[in-house]
């Protein structure tokens, strides 16, 4: 699932905001980074609002939120970025997939020497390439 988000530069740096969850913000002193800790911002927004029994907002779509006259001002200037929210539910599951045996053993060989697990490194590629895009 995928949030609109703003993000703003002033002499500072980025700042990101999400017009679905107001109040819930970030910076970064690039893009790059204002995204990857609006990702984070977000999620424990999210958390936050769970824990509280309050119900997570459906993500509206960039057309309704330049559609919406009360983002006008908020949105001006801004550039509209989609930031994925990606929870971390404390457990983890286990699946059954299907690897080419090359890749198999270039990802298990990677792992080892980053002193990983198989798991733990498939899971950080797949959340950098969920941030990435």
């Amino acid at each position: 699932m995928r949030y609109v988000s703003f993000i703003h530069r002033d002499e500072t740096g980025y700042g990101v905001s999400f017009p679905d969850f107001p109040g819930c913000v970030s910076v970064g002193d690039t893009v790059d980074d204002a995204v990857r800790h609006g990702s984070e911002a977000l999620a424990f927004h999210v958390e936050g609002l769970t824990n509280d029994g309050e119900a997570i907002p459906v993500p509206r779509s960039i057309g309704a939120i330049k559609a919406d006259p009360e983002l006008a001002d908020w949105r001006r200037d801004a550039d509209l970025v989609l930031i994925p929210l990606l929870l971390d539910r404390g457990s983890s599951r286990r699946v059954n997939i299907s690897l080419d045996r090359g890749l198999l053993e270039a990802i298990d060989d990677e792992a080892k020497q980053r002193r990983m697990t198989r798991s733990a490194f498939l899971a950080t590629a797949a959340r950098h390439e969920i941030e990435a895009t």
